[in-house]
């Protein structure tokens, strides 16, 4: 399973074509924050849900299986107990990176993912982790450019009158 730093930046560099399954087309759900964040910054984003006909202006597709191109990462926004059909369609498609959002823990499935070949991100979110790696994170949303451990140096203090 990926959780370090050099793996992470490894698939957010190399992924670049994203299945997101459980997007949802309504603007203030997760999935689909996240979907637009990743897309505005270059990643071609597939929707798949089989309640929508498109989101965020790409056709959505009812399952992975019906999506009729290659697709790098599987970005899960489902239950931990509806990932073992994702990990199947997963597999069966030729998919590079299974990576299960926060909050979607299921240890056997992403065992069974990394058995066959993919590799596994789980409990984490696509686009935080976009943000903290490539430079994306600041006050309210606003990009610094900068991720730092170091505190600024505090201002000047004022000069008594006295």
């Amino acid at each position: 399973m990926i959780d370090d730093i050099a793996g992470l930046r490894t698939v957010l560099s190399e992924d670049t074509v994203i299945a997101v399954v459980g997007l949802s087309a309504h603007w203030y759900r997760p999935s689909y924050f996240a979907a637009k964040y990743m897309q505005e910054r270059g990643y071609r984003i597939v929707p798949v849900n089989p309640s929508y006909g498109e989101v965020l202006g790409e056709r959505c597709y009812p399952s992975l299986r019906d999506i009729p191109h290659p697709v790098d990462m599987v970005d899960v926004f489902r239950r931990p107990g509806d990932v073992g059909p994702v990990v199947d369609d997963a597999i069966a498609i030729g998919a590079r990176t299974l990576w299960l959002q926060l909050g979607v823990i299921n240890e056997a499935e992403a065992a069974r993912a990394e058995a066959a070949g993919l590799r596994v991100v789980m409990d984490r979110c696509v686009k935080i982790e976009f943000g903290r790696l490539f430079g994306g994170l600041g006050w309210f949303g606003v990009n610094t450019g900068v991720i730092s451990a170091k505190r600024p140096p505090l201002p000047p203090r004022p000069r008594s009158r006295g």
